[in-house]
């Protein structure tokens, strides 16, 4: 009887569902407060919960946190749930959540992550499943500081050096995965964690295979070894066939970054709103994403995510007007024999940039503009063009979160070096509108400041806002409950099923 027991369980085990994913770095430290790559983002994302969460529409609720309320306009209340207990065994509890808060703020280890509790005045445990967080002054994104994965108190509270401890390649979390632990440049599986507070995620496991090559990703995902899997869109449009698409459901929605041409504003050129309005008038946005991306991808009309409270549907893009973009140009002291011309400056290893540039040298060109491009490997390109700001216009892009925080790109004190506003933009109405929103807790008020923040934005043409391109995932169609959202295909893994 025993031989047929252990048979069975060997079965079910060699049987177990697993879903293929493939990694294209190596993680460096699973650890929510030092996890700065994306890799080891990732993987800690499957580890650590934070006690709040972005639903499939973007709404924030509950993780770790059960309930919640502000007893003022600083004074956060929590009650957490009672049925979460670490991979380990022990149970979570709201010393964990003052832990983590205190280790992120301390000099014990170095994370850009402490910048987001700066506006956090004192963390208080009531009893282990109630705290009250008291914040400086009345902040919008108070809920989304805690999103950070909580890390445990009985295990780092031991550890002399957190940013060297085994801790974070042998992480405990209370995710829906526990991993064992990794070796650099191999692949990584994560196993099911069965006393998951939600409830046990129905896939078994799922396995990172390490790819950092993107056409080895490719190869794989084409031989249906890979799960889930991009595609760009050259792939989608001319290198899948019928048997591809009969394999995999293939999803598309706008995501979470945009592509830009900021101008240099300490430049006296670029000071005159009608040059910049110029080139704006003269860039044919549809036809670069015609060209770039098969159309796959949307015009991009100001600096906040659509879909989001943020975004200002009311702005439209400009149509291309040849006729006017002359007219302004001339108006501005620039003729046929006295043109405007400047640099665009991009890094070299994105050839999608690289294309944008060309396609806007081109098109700038139908109106006498003379514009030379300079392309640079990304870190010499960091390090002497964008850091110093030594350019005269530079394309980039920059990600759009659901709750953007428009004060480190876009108020006028970050105009400064080591600031993210690169293109020294400065507009008293938007710092004004910027520090109401970030002292306010009211999303209707938050919505209304934002939305005013993006138009006047859009008027001032500080950037020319290009495009979003479409993040274009392929998902085995063996697997059920797949529903795309806002946040992505993933949200809801743990109730996906693969036979």
């Amino acid at each position: 009887m025993k031989k047929v027991v252990l048979s069975l369980c060997i079965f079910i085990s060699l049987h177990a569902s697993m879903l293929h994913l493939a990694l294209g770095a190596a993680p460096s430290r699973v650890n929510p407060l030092l996890a700065t790559d994306s890799a080891s983002a990732q993987i800690a994302s499957w580890v650590f919960n934070g006690l709040f969460k972005y639903d499939k529409d973007g709404n924030i609720v509950g993780d770790l946190a059960k309930s919640w309320k502000f007893l003022n306009e600083t004074t956060l209340y929590i009650t957490l749930k009672n049925n979460i207990y670490w991979h380990d065994g022990k149970k979570f509890s709201a010393s964990d959540v003052l832990f983590t808060y205190k280790l992120a703020t301390s000099k014990k280890i170095f994370t850009p992550y402490a910048n987001e509790f700066r506006y956090v005045k004192d963390v208080k445990v009531i009893d282990p499943l109630h705290l009250k967080i008291y914040y400086k002054k009345p902040y919008f994104k108070a809920l989304q500081v805690w999103m950070m994965g909580i890390v445990p108190k009985h295990i780092l509270q031991k550890e002399k050096d957190v940013m060297t401890s085994s801790f974070n390649q042998h992480p405990i979390g209370t995710g829906p995965y526990k991993l064992r632990g990794f070796e650099v440049s191999k692949d990584i599986v994560l196993e099911a964690n069965e006393h998951y507070f939600e409830h046990k995620p129905y896939i078994q496991k799922i396995v990172y295979h390490f790819l950092p090559d993107p056409a080895t990703q490719f190869l794989m995902l084409k031989s249906k070894k890979l799960d889930v899997g991009g595609l760009s869109p050259l792939q989608y449009e001319r290198q899948i066939d019928k048997d591809f698409r009969s394999f995999y459901n293939i999803y598309e929605q706008p995501s979470h970054g945009y592509t830009y041409l900021g101008f240099n504003l300490r430049l006296k050129k670029f000071q005159d709103k009608r040059v910049r309005e110029a080139i704006s008038l003269a860039i044919d946005r549809q036809q670069m994403i015609d060209i770039l991306f098969f159309s796959h991808a949307k015009i991009c009309t100001g600096p906040f995510m659509p879909g989001t409270f943020a975004f200002n549907e009311k702005i439209k893009p400009p149509k291309p007007d040849l006729a006017r973009a002359k007219k302004l140009l001339a108006e501005a002291g620039y003729t046929k024999e006295h043109p405007l011309h400047f640099e665009i400056a991009t890094n070299s290893n994105n050839s999608i940039r690289m294309y944008a540039a060309q396609i806007i040298q081109y098109q700038l060109g139908k109106i006498g503009v003379k514009v030379r491009i300079k392309a640079m490997e990304w870190q010499a390109f960091l390090n002497t063009v964008v850091t110093p700001r030594k350019f005269e216009t530079v394309l980039l892009g920059w990600a759009l979160g659901l709750t953007p925080d428009a004060y480190s790109i876009w108020h006028s004190k970050e105009a400064k070096l080591g600031g993210f506003n690169l293109v020294n933009y400065k507009n008293k109405e938007v710092d004004r509108l910027i520090e109401k929103a970030e002292s306010t807790i009211d999303r209707a008020k938050l919505s209304a400041y934002y939305k005013k923040i993006f138009a006047i934005i859009a008027h001032d043409i500080p950037y020319i806002f290009l495009y979003i391109p479409n993040s274009i995932t392929a998902v085995n169609r063996a697997i059920k409950n797949v529903t795309p959202s806002i946040v992505g295909i993933m949200h809801n893994e743990i109730d996906w099923i693969k036979p």
